[in-house]
């Protein structure tokens, strides 16, 4: 005889096969009757662990955030040694584009702002971009906010990958996407051979956020001189 599976087991089997629709047919196609046949459950079963259609989308799209998010992370502590993180944060918004085109429901369910502030693998993502702005920061060539920075690059992107959805698959410009990297880029990197030249305080605005991504390492001061010091340095880099 065998053994009744388990709880978890019935959880991943109901995942996967939600999952494998959501691919195939979209979210119209993630029904509980589908998903109950598919995984060879009972459709109460889906109803009594995901409480709904919207919780079992939501537990699939946290599920392939959290596979995807593991991926950037690893990637994140292999490039902890680059001279270029630049170029790290360009390679990781074209994988993060990428992503979003290979799995279009799937991105829309998580680009929900609803959605994403109980989510997990939203917030580790989240941790990820802002410790690769970090770095160019710390390399000496953000001249904005770090914060700012990240709110741009986001934005960016989601809108990027959106636009790109909305458009037939074999209609699409992945220049696009590159061109509003490029744009943000342009306006929150130092820029050495810009047409334009910088107002007389960048120099100064550039040396205070590329002190501010260090602040909280700097050991010789203590936590209220370090508090002190960050706040001396938002200050400089919030002025216009």
């Amino acid at each position: 005889m065998r053994p009744l599976p388990g709880r978890d087991d019935v959880r991943r089997r109901i995942l996967t096969a939600a999952a494998d629709l959501l691919r195939e047919d979209g979210a119209a196609g993630v029904t509980t009757r589908a998903v109950a046949e598919r995984a060879g459950a009972q459709a109460p079963t889906i109803y009594r662990l995901f409480g709904d259609k919207e919780g079992l989308l939501d537990a699939v799209a946290e599920r392939a955030l959290a596979d995807f998010g593991a991926a950037k992370s690893a990637e994140l502590s292999r490039d902890a040694g680059s001279t270029d993180p630049v170029e790290d944060l360009r390679r990781s918004w074209n994988q993060t584009v990428r992503f979003g085109l290979e799995h279009p429901d799937l991105f829309v369910i998580m680009s929900d702002p609803r959605r994403g502030r109980d989510s997990p693998a939203l917030v580790a993502g989240a941790r990820a971009l802002e410790e690769r702005i970090r770095r160019v920061a710390a390399a000496g060539s953000l001249r904005v906010s770090e914060s700012e920075a990240v709110t741009m690059i986001h934005a960016a992107g989601t809108g990027a990958v959106i636009a790109l959805l909305e458009q037939d698959a074999d209609a699409r410009d992945p220049r696009i996407a590159e061109s509003l990297l490029n744009a943000v880029l342009a306006h929150i990197l130092t820029d050495p051979v810009a047409k334009e030249p910088e107002p007389t305080e960048a120099p100064a605005r550039v040396a205070a956020v590329t002190l501010r991504a260090s602040t909280p390492g700097l050991a010789a001061l203590s936590p209220g001189e370090r508090a002190l010091l960050a706040e001396w340095l938002d200050r400089v880099i919030d002025t216009p």
